[in-house]
C-alpha cells in the first residue's frame, strides 16, 4: 500500500512538472531577481535590526503615538505605525517597508509583463525579461533599500502610488470598479505626501487620452457617453471622499478643513534662495521674513537655513512651522518673491530640477542630510524621538549595528545604485516611447512617464530639492521606458489584457 501511494505522489508530481515550467517559464528571470533581492534586504535587517531615523520621523511617531493629525503634514504614514504600534517592534516596520519595496517591483514586472507579452508570444521569455530590466531598479538600487529601513513615509507613498498606476493599467479597457481602486489608491498616496496631489489630475488627463485613443472610443464594451466616463468619474469621487474624510477630522483637532498647516512655510523656503526684499518691496507684516538666506550658513542650502535653522522666522512663531498665522504670512511673502523675481524663481527651480541628473551626489542641502540616506558607520537617533522611540518599540528602540552584515551593506551602496544621468536617460527613452505612440495618444507609457516628470519637477518648484523625493521617480521613468518601446498600438493591443 505505501508503496503505491508513493508510486502515485510521484506520478502527480511528474504530471505536474510540464504545468509548472509552462506557468514560471516565462517569469524565471524575474523570480532569480526576486529573490537576490530578498537575500540583500535580509542582510540589510541582520546588519540593522531597527529602523533608521531621519529628522523628520519623530513628527510621524508622535502623530501615531497620540492617534492625531499632524500640522506639517499629512498623516497616512503616521496611521500605518499607528496600525503597527500594538506590537511594540520596529522591527516589524522595517519589514512591512521591505515588503511595500518589493511590492513595488512586482507591480512595475506585472505591469510591463502584461503590456509586452502579446509582441512575443512564441518567445514567452522576453516579456518576463523586459520587466525584470525595468523592476531592476527598485530590486537592487542600494538607496531605495536603505530608504526601505528609514522611518519615514516615502516607501508607503512610493508603493500607493505605483499601485494606482498598475491599477489604471491593469487592462486596456479601463472600468469603474478599478477607476474606484486607483481613486482610493491615489488618495491614500496624497494623504502621505502632498507631492501626490497632481497625479489625480494626471490620471485624470491619462484616462482621458486612453478614451480618446481607445477602439470606437469606448472604455466598457457597450454603453454610451456615460460608460466612457463612469472609471474616471468614479476614480475622482473616490479621490475626494478620502482628502474630505481626512480633512474633517483634521479640522475635528485643529479646526480647520486642510491636510497640513504648512504649505506658506514650504513655499517659503523655495523662495529663500532668490528673494531680495529690495525687489519684493514687501508690507510691514512681512518684512521680519526678510533676510540673506544665500549666505547664512555657508556649506547649507538657503531653503534649509530658512526653515530649520538657528535664525529661521518660525522658532521665535507661538505654533512654530505650524503657526497659522505665520504661515499665511510666509504664503503670501513667498507668492510676493516669485511675482516680483519670476525669472528668479524659475532660474533657481530648474537648477535644482539639474541636480537630479547629476552622476554623483553632492551634499545638497546640507551634508549631513545627505548622510542620512548611507548605510551607517555609528547608530544614531535625534534627542527628539527617544521617549516617543521607546513608548512605541520598547527595546527595538535603540538603534544597533551588526557586523559583518552591515559593513556589507556599506559596501554595497558604495556601487550598486541608480546614477542621476542614467535617471535622466530612463526618462528620455521614455519620453521617446510616448513620442513613438503619438497616433495613440502616448500610448499606455503616457501615465507613469507623466507620473515620473511630475514627481521630478514638483518637489524643486514647491519646495526644495532632496534626493530622497527621487526614489518615487525611478519606477515610473522604468516603466515608461519599457512600455514606450516594448507593446504594441493600442488600437492594436490583444483584447486578453
Amino acid at each position: 500500500m505505501v508503496t503505491t501511494a508513493g508510486a502515485g505522489w510521484r506520478t502527480r508530481v511528474r504530471a505536474a512538472r510540464p504545468h509548472a515550467r509552462a506557468l514560471l517559464g516565462p517569469h524565471l528571470a524575474f523570480t532569480a531577481a526576486l529573490a537576490a533581492a530578498v537575500l540583500l534586504r535580509a542582510v540589510a535587517v541582520l546588519g540593522y535590526p531597527t529602523v533608521f531615523w531621519f529628522g523628520d520621523s519623530g513628527t510621524y511617531l508622535k502623530s501615531a503615538l497620540h492617534f492625531t493629525p499632524s500640522p506639517l503634514r499629512p498623516s497616512a504614514y503616521s496611521l500605518m505605525l499607528w496600525f503597527l504600534h500594538p506590537f511594540h517592534d520596529f522591527r516589524l516596520i522595517v519589514v512591512v517597508q521591505h515588503l511595500l519595496g518589493l511590492g513595488t517591483a512586482v507591480l512595475v514586472y506585472a505591469v510591463a509583463w502584461r503590456w509586452t507579452r502579446g509582441r512575443w508570444r512564441d518567445r514567452p521569455w522576453l516579456p518576463g525579461l523586459v520587466g525584470t530590466v525595468a523592476a531592476a531598479p527598485v530590486l537592487f538600487d542600494a538607496y531605495q533599500i536603505q530608504l526601505e529601513h528609514m522611518l519615514m513615509s516615502d516607501v508607503l507613498f512610493e508603493f500607493l502610488a505605483v499601485a494606482a498606476v498598475a491599477t489604471l493599467l491593469w487592462r486596456r479597457r479601463l472600468t469603474w470598479r478599478l477607476g474606484l481602486l486607483a481613486g482610493a489608491l491615489l488618495a491614500g498616496a496624497a494623504l502621505t505626501r502632498t507631492v501626490g496631489l497632481p497625479l489625480l489630475l494626471v490620471a485624470v488627463l491619462c484616462g482621458a487620452a486612453r478614451l480618446a485613443a481607445a477602439p470606437g472610443g469606448e472604455s466598457e464594451p457597450g454603453g454610451g457617453w456615460a460608460a466612457r466616463w463612469r472609471p474616471l468619474a468614479a476614480m475622482v469621487a473616490i479621490f475626494a471622499v478620502g482628502l474630505g474624510g481626512y480633512a474633517g477630522w483634521y479640522k475635528s483637532v485643529h479646526g480647520r478643513f486642510e491636510l497640513s498647516a504648512t504649505d506658506g512655510f514650504f513655499l517659503y523656503g523655495r523662495t529663500a534662495a532668490f528673494a531680495d526684499c529690495a525687489k519684493i518691496k514687501p508690507p510691514p507684516d512681512l518684512a521680519g521674513l526678510c533676510h540673506d538666506w544665500k549666505h547664512d550658513t555657508p556649506g547649507v542650502a538657503p531653503g534649509y537655513a530658512a526653515l530649520w535653522g538657528a535664525r529661521s522666522p518660525f522658532r521665535a512663531m507661538p505654533g512654530g512651522v505650524a503657526d497659522q498665522q505665520g504661515n499665511l504670512r510666509a504664503a503670501r511673502f513667498a507668492q510676493r518673491a516669485i511675482l516680483a523675481q519670476p525669472r528668479d524663481y524659475l532660474r533657481r527651480a530648474f537648477r535644482d530640477t539639474g541636480r537630479s541628473f547629476s552622476w554623483s551626489r553632492s551634499d545638497y542641502p546640507t551634508p549631513w542630510t545627505v548622510a542620512e540616506y548611507r548605510f551607517p558607520v555609528k547608530p544614531w537617533q535625534p534627542k527628539s524621538a527617544v521617549k516617543p522611540a521607546l513608548a512605541y518599540g520598547h527595546a527595538t528602540a535603540v538603534p544597533k549595528i551588526v557586523a559583518p552584515f552591515a559593513g556589507w551593506m556599506r559596501s554595497y551602496q558604495r556601487v550598486v545604485y541608480l546614477p542621476g544621468a542614467l535617471l535622466g536617460v530612463l526618462l528620455l527613452v521614455g519620453m521617446a516611447g510616448v513620442a513613438r505612440h503619438a497616433r495613440d495618444w502616448g500610448g499606455p507609457a503616457l501615465l507613469p512617464w507623466l507620473t515620473a516628470f511630475t514627481l521630478l519637477v514638483v518637489p524643486p518648484f514647491t519646495a526644495d530639492f532632496d534626493y530622497r523625493y527621487l526614489l518615487p521617480v525611478v519606477p515610473f521613468a522604468a516603466l515608461a521606458a519599457a512600455l514606450g518601446w516594448f507593446t504594441e498600438a493600442v488600437s492594436s493591443t490583444s483584447s486578453d489584457l
